[in-house]
């Protein structure tokens, strides 16, 4: 299991609502809609020498979300923008913190799956914990069964909570002994893992699938933004497994675990035939502007 519990998230402060409370004390209600449905958006945030990486675009795509859900009374980014602050001046946490920000619908005067019931606004969840990248130098992927909703079910440019898709996914993994699992879309071509984005670089070009069943994340934008600015050709591509198991080189990418080499799916090793370890000149500039930001 690539995460652990760290003792010193035993004692930290999670912002609920609109106050700071100890870890025990930190609860939601069991009429909140992340409760009841799994009604909830979210965004995962990494903090790099004091400063939230990438913080705006992660409160543009949680308030674009939180509007696509039609969420009333949404928490303006001001609003946010403090609570994080104040969480994380509260833990006394400047770097090596990972952020798993959380906005329910809120709290419903009953229980049941229709929207109208609530009527107290949204529930703001900031959780920050002593978290360094999850993901150890290498992991090891299988191709789940589960197939990556697509925009025709459950878009994925909704950040949402409901996440068992993944989890039936990262459960299939688990049985088979790998890392994560490798998810396809409805045409069989690779979308993303349960937890990351995924690149592929092959005679010195890399390519990502199309953000139509995947998460357009945004270390996947950073690392595309990367490669255009520094002259390493990218594309944007149907990629079928095939292709994956053929590259030189494979990577996922996540707030949670930044960038990641693939070692094996399928029982397939991934063998860099080229000699040029274009990835770790990628991982490079990322850090560089990641500590930098």
């Amino acid at each position: 299991m690539q995460q652990q519990f760290n003792p010193k998230n035993e004692n930290i402060f999670i912002w609920v609502k609109d106050k700071l409370y100890p870890r025990s004390e930190a609860k939601i209600s069991v009429f909140d809609s992340a409760v009841q449905g799994g009604d909830a958006v979210w965004e995962g945030l990494r903090v790099y020498k004091g400063k939230v990486f990438c913080l705006n675009e992660h409160l543009e795509r949680l308030q674009a979300s939180a509007h696509a859900m039609m969420f009333q009374q949404i928490p303006d980014n001001d609003f946010i923008i403090n609570a994080i602050e104040s969480t994380l001046k509260a833990n006394e946490m400047h770097d090596g913190a990972h952020i798993r920000l959380t906005l329910t619908r809120g709290e419903k005067i009953t229980s049941g799956m229709d929207p109208r019931l609530n009527q107290s606004g949204c529930t703001l969840i900031v959780l920050a914990e002593w978290k360094a990248p999850v993901y150890s130098n290498v992991v090891t992927l299988i191709t789940s069964s589960v197939r990556r909703n697509s925009p025709a079910n459950l878009d994925s440019k909704i950040h949402h909570n409901n996440l068992i898709n993944n989890i039936l996914a990262k459960i299939e993994a688990n049985i088979a002994g790998a890392d994560d699992a490798l998810m396809l879309d409805n045409n069989g071509f690779v979308s993303e893992t349960n937890a990351c984005n995924i690149f592929m670089i092959k005679n010195g070009m890399v390519f990502t699938p199309h953000a139509d069943a995947c998460l357009p994340g945004i270390t996947r934008k950073t690392v595309i933004t990367i490669c255009n600015q520094n002259n390493i050709p990218i594309h944007l591509k149907n990629i079928s497994l095939t292709e994956m198991y053929n590259a030189d080189q494979v990577f996922t990418t996540g707030t949670m675990g930044e960038l990641t080499a693939v070692k094996m799916i399928d029982g397939r090793a991934i063998v860099n035939r080229s000699g040029v370890d274009l990835m770790q000149n990628i991982t490079n500039l990322f850090s560089k502007l990641a500590n930098g930001a």
